[in-house]
């Protein structure tokens, strides 16, 4: 396959800030699905009277996907006068998605240790809130922290969609290229070099905390 080197060296600039749409875009989605995620998984580790509305959050957001849940972000609520911009649409698109994603990543996480553990912290003296901060929360997070990794890398992926509301991202930077150069190989060379030098050293990542982290909690 013979590649116009030229054409992508003066392609670099464009992919270099559809990265850095994307990355900032996921970052923030990232950080809204974990907030999401863990407050819905300790609504139903405790089991309050709202758990079904949870619960059934938790389906909502893993079995519908992310690029409608952006277009009804971003075309069905302007529809009622509710006008979000693009970006704040493709951040809450990502918490919504991610957040179901990871409310079961960390309920598994707390499931998986014993219920005698919290009735025993309980019983100490400790309150719920205790409890979980000094006895359940380092367990559990051990137990459950690849699947956040893996969730963190499926949202990053994921961002690829923005381009279907008109953020210049990665893939929008992609396809433009294709669009108006013809230059499919070479555009689709450096999207997957975009893709792949953010998520193999964010895997690394993972697989050294996990590891670290398990010395020092298990």
């Amino acid at each position: 396959m013979d590649l116009d080197w030229q054409f992508m060296r003066h392609a670099l600039g464009a992919f270099g800030w559809g990265l850095w749409l994307t990355l900032y875009i996921s970052f923030a989605g990232i950080v809204c699905a974990l907030g999401v995620g863990f407050g819905v998984a300790l609504g139903l580790y405790f089991k309050g009277f709202y758990s079904p509305l949870l619960a059934c959050y938790v389906q909502i957001a893993r079995n519908t996907p992310l690029l409608i849940q952006l277009f009804f972000l971003y075309y069905g609520l302007n529809q009622i006068g509710l006008s979000l911009s693009a970006k704040a649409c493709a951040i809450l698109g990502l918490g919504f998605l991610g957040g179901g994603y990871m409310a079961q990543s960390f309920l598994l996480g707390l499931k998986a240790l014993p219920k005698v553990q919290l009735e025993s912290a309980l019983s100490l003296g400790l309150s719920r809130l205790q409890a979980l901060r000094y006895v359940l929360f380092p367990q559990s997070l051990a137990i459950c922290l690849p699947s956040l990794g893996a969730n963190v890398i499926f949202l990053l992926k994921e961002s690829s969609v923005v381009s279907a509301i008109a953020l210049v991202d990665v893939m929008f930077v992609a396809k433009d290229l294709i669009g108006i150069y013809y230059k499919t190989n070479e555009a689709l060379v450096l999207l997957v070099l975009s893709y792949l030098v953010v998520l193999l050293p964010l895997s690394g990542l993972f697989v050294a905390l996990e590891k670290y982290y398990k010395r020092r909690v298990c």
